[in-house]
């Protein structure tokens, strides 16, 4: 029995078993290994297909018996294949999902400044895929001769692709630099799959620019990796169907609207309906202060609270694949649209405002609810991805929230 996974030394939570559990029937799982116990797991460990992440993707080459051409070209070995005689044979499907990643949007890189952000062993394979599309290729290291104080050089640049750590989970909202120093740009990519959206990422977005997370990437190789594990072919729609179903289960559904709009019964609805777990921003929030909402904005004012919301939307924004029920000025403040849209799709779900209730909800009362409503009202059509209305049957205002998921959100 064929028995894959993916080897690194601290692996956290990974997608890659879910990934290779919609490719093929084989067991895949995570091992996490010291380097003092790599040599006897590579030799002796019970495995026929493995990929390899980070700090390990050169540290294997010594261990195989063959490499494929590029992955001798590249020195990064990503996948291993131990075959009936025992041998292991490497190869780098990390440039396979690359080239998927940079065909994705329709990037045509011939002639092209392109410039790659980071010096490792991802940058040295994004750099041998761009080159052979024909970009000129320029590395933008923090101690290299191009580097991030002489950015100025290269505002002609017209792709960017991050290598980095910067900005990947949990140290969201980071970001490498400024697009504002690249005005000519016309694609970013960054290799980093989680958060879904990075903050160089969500620049791009503001400015117009096309650009693509590294789920893509993630994918394509493990669909190589998985033909070599499996000896099989996978057919091409299949890597595309593959990544909707993961960038559905993984991206948050995200509720927004006013108070009393029903985000609280529709989001314990989405959570029985999807298995996904349910956090109410106002009773986490609750938790975390030792008081109801209503009566901490009472006590300390309203400024005072959103200051405490937006502490926790950063923290609760970043999880993936949860349900997100939030207070309804929540979007009073700006930078809680990075925090929610980073990992989440948001519904700004409607109702008639004579049917809004104000109990309990100091806010409400105090500024009367049309008033709120015609403060608000711009701010949650900025936020929205999708608009629901929820003026009858509940049930129908979840089943559209499944739709603008794509694979009904599970």
């Amino acid at each position: 029995m064929k028995r894959c996974g993916l080897l690194g030394r601290k692996l956290g939570h990974s997608y890659s078993p879910r990934i290779h559990e919609m490719l093929a029937d084989y067991p895949y799982l995570l091992y996490e290994k010291e380097p003092e116990q790599l040599e006897d797991f590579l030799l002796h460990g019970d495995w026929t297909g493995l990929n390899v992440t980070i700090p390990y993707k050169k540290t294997v080459l010594p261990y195989c018996t063959e490499l494929s051409p590029l992955a001798e070209m590249l020195g990064s070995v990503n996948t291993l294949v131990r075959r009936a005689d025992g041998s292991i044979y490497g190869d780098n499907t990390d440039a396979y999902g690359f080239e998927r990643m940079l065909a994705r949007p329709g990037i045509d890189c011939r002639g092209k400044k392109a410039l790659v952000l980071g010096s490792g062993g991802a940058s040295v394979t994004v750099q041998a895929v761009l080159r052979r599309a024909g970009a000129e290729v320029v590395v933008i290291s923090r101690s290299g001769p191009e580097n991030y104080e002489n950015l100025s050089r290269h505002a002609d640049a017209k792709l960017l692709v991050n290598t980095t750590p910067v900005g990947m989970y949990p140290l969201v909202g980071e970001k490498p630099l400024s697009l504002d120093a690249l005005p000519a740009l016309e694609a970013v990519l960054d290799l980093i799959y989680n958060p879904a959206r990075t903050e160089l990422l969500m620049q791009a977005q503001a400015r117009g620019i096309p650009c693509e997370g590294g789920l893509f990437m993630l994918v394509a190789q493990a669909v190589r990796a998985a033909e070599q594990f499996a000896e099989m072919q996978v057919p091409a729609a299949r890597l595309e169907q593959v990544y909707e179903c993961i960038r559905s289960e993984t991206e948050n559904i995200v509720l927004i609207g006013m108070p009393g709009c029903g985000k609280s019964t529709i989001g314990a609805m989405l959570a029985e309906e999807t298995g996904r777990p349910l956090l109410d921003a106002d009773e986490e929030l609750a938790k975390h202060l030792k008081m109801p909402v209503p009566e901490f904005i009472l006590q300390r004012g309203e400024a005072a609270f959103r200051a405490e919301e937006t502490a926790l939307l950063r923290e609760l924004g970043a999880l993936s694949g949860c349900i997100l029920s939030t207070g309804g000025g929540c979007v009073t403040r700006e930078e809680n649209y990075a925090h929610l849209h980073r990992n989440g799709r948001i519904f700004w779900l409607q109702r008639d405002i004579a049917l809004l209730p104000t109990d309990g909800r100091p806010i409400s009362q105090s500024e009367g609810v049309r008033s709120l409503y015609e403060k608000r009202a711009s701010l949650y059509a900025r936020f929205a991805d999708c608009v629901v209305d929820n003026i009858g049957d509940v049930r129908e205002s979840v089943r559209c929230i499944l739709e603008g998921c794509g694979n009904n959100g599970r």
